[in-house]
């Protein structure tokens, strides 16, 4: 199965201010390596300050102005560390997307439903007003959000963490991306919701035939979802593996200390 994703060597550093006239960075990531194949699911977890998310938000360079990269970020064979940015532009919202952990500090909160997913679909897809708002009426539906054609007209404050959270998706999946970039979608929302939206990411990546790259914390929640999993910690890849073999026969001690914790936690 080829590769979608390619990240070799991925090095991320922070420029961090002069001392004594010397220029100090902040290592976050330390030489990342992986595939993520076509069509499949592949979970980035690790503690907080693991650098799962500065790994995943380095693919379409969604990183502070103090960043330093260095690598190969491999997309369909085009090195993405080389694009520039009306390169980078042109990909996030169409063949790259994003899903962020709180949908409140992603959706504007001055624009409706509508205005924000037909944002990609005028832009990427060149469709009218009117052509936008039908698809974006089909996927509210898609996304489970009852009464789609009302609730374009609505405003994110207008609705429950969950239905933001179904919004971001819809808005993410408006352009039929290749790659889904999904970090810690689920943190904020209740353990019900949670699963309810653990199980449309994985409907939906079918359907659509696209990769997910699914960042969490939780070795749990990536589970059902996933087919690989790179458990990381403090910038380096401790362990890649099928989900199974995780799950069955971790190698890595800190692999094992993360599914100890879990375990812990399920019993109480």
């Amino acid at each position: 199965m080829s590769a979608l994703l390619s990240i070799q060597d991925l090095k991320v550093a922070f420029r961090m201010g002069r001392v004594d006239g010397q220029m100090q960075r902040q290592l976050a990531v330390k030489g990342v390596s992986f595939d993520l194949p076509e069509n499949s699911t592949v979970a980035l977890v690790g503690e907080s300050g693991s650098g799962k998310s500065v790994t995943a938000m380095s693919v379409l360079n969604l990183l502070p102005s103090n960043a330093e990269r260095s690598g190969r970020i491999l997309f369909q064979g085009r090195d993405l560390l080389q694009a520039g940015l009306p390169e980078l532009q042109a990909l996030r919202g169409k063949d790259i997307a994003c899903v962020f952990q709180d949908p409140m500090s992603s959706l504007n909160p001055v624009f409706n439903v509508a205005t924000q997913i037909c944002e990609p679909l005028i832009k990427h897809m060149g469709l009218s007003r009117r052509q936008a708002l039908v698809r974006a009426e089909e996927l509210l539906h898609e996304v489970g959000i009852p009464e789609p054609k009302r609730r374009l007209s609505a405003y994110p404050h207008e609705m429950s963490g969950g239905q933001q959270q179904r919004v971001m998706i819809a808005v993410a999946l408006a352009c039929s991306p290749k790659l889904l970039i999904a970090d810690e979608p689920t943190t904020a929302l209740d353990v019900t919701i949670q699963r309810q939206v653990m199980e449309l990411l994985a409907r939906l990546k079918q359907s659509h035939q696209m990769s997910l790259l699914f960042i969490s914390h939780d070795l749990g929640v990536v589970g059902e979802i996933s087919d690989h999993v790179v458990v990381m910690r403090h910038g380096q890849v401790r362990e890649v593996a099928p989900v199974a073999q995780i799950f069955s026969a971790p190698q890595d001690a800190y692999t094992q200390a993360l599914l100890a914790c879990r375990d812990r936690k399920s019993t109480r």
